[in-house]
């Protein structure tokens, strides 16, 4: 029998909860709620989900402060959810390491496309013979694996979310080509974004906090166009 994967559904509001719930077991899903920030870490343990759907206004513990304190220690993708519209609000969600972010109210049909988009990217699909080949670039003391998402920094093991080693991958696979903004959240988003490129600078403002530049290599800024992963011979 497969395992189903599991997503925690955090919202202190129970009736939207449980229509979270019902559409994702609708597709096989496995679904736990919890109503508050607290609850979070004794569920992440004990339930070990897949994926975590995150209410930015809960009661005592805020959403930012949960996902501040399981990005911590879990690399399971995240789904902020929010009434809060503003561009500030969405950065700082993806600063703290969310994957995506919907607003309320949402398409119960999107919010599952964007989940099963993210875990698609966060666990690549079984391998066929066309597939099994691993897909991974190297540098000097640099690893980046898409096949196991992994990354290896002077020979440490850096944690990081999906989206962020997708964009460091996508980067590095093509080394000294320069990316414009647009390109980048296109390639790496997709439908399942509509924002501005403001999106890709956070995500490279954290690269660069876990992974500094290198003797050999290094993220380098194209001033008004955007990004490249320079190599230096």
């Amino acid at each position: 029998m497969v395992n189903k994967q599991k997503v925690l559904i955090v919202d202190d509001d129970n009736n939207i909860a449980e229509l979270i719930s019902l559409y994702f077991t609708k597709e096989c899903f496995e679904t736990m709620i919890v109503n508050d920030g607290e609850s979070v870490m004794p569920a992440m343990n004990t339930f070990q989900p897949n994926l975590l759907l995150l209410d930015l206004m809960l009661p005592g513990m805020d959403g930012y402060q949960v996902c501040r304190e399981v990005r911590a220690k879990y690399s399971v993708p995240i789904i902020m959810l929010s009434a809060k519209g503003e561009v500030f609000d969405k950065v700082l969600g993806l600063e703290l390491g969310a994957d995506d972010y919907m607003e309320k109210p949402f398409d119960s049909k999107e919010l599952v496309a964007r989940a099963k988009a993210v875990l698609r990217r966060y666990k690549p699909t079984a391998s066929t013979p066309e597939s099994s080949k691993e897909k991974y670039v190297e540098y000097t003391d640099l690893t980046i694996n898409l096949t196991n998402y992994s990354v290896t920094y002077m020979g440490q093991v850096v944690d990081m979310p999906p989206k962020e080693l997708e964009l460091l991958y996508f980067l590095a696979a093509s080394p000294n080509h320069v990316f414009t903004r647009e390109q980048l959240l296109d390639q790496i988003w997709g439908y399942e974004y509509i924002g501005d490129t403001r999106t890709v600078d956070v995500h490279i403002k954290r690269l660069r906090e876990k992974i500094k530049d290198h003797a050999n290599w290094s993220l380098s800024t194209i001033w008004g166009i955007g990004y490249k992963f320079e190599v230096r011979k």
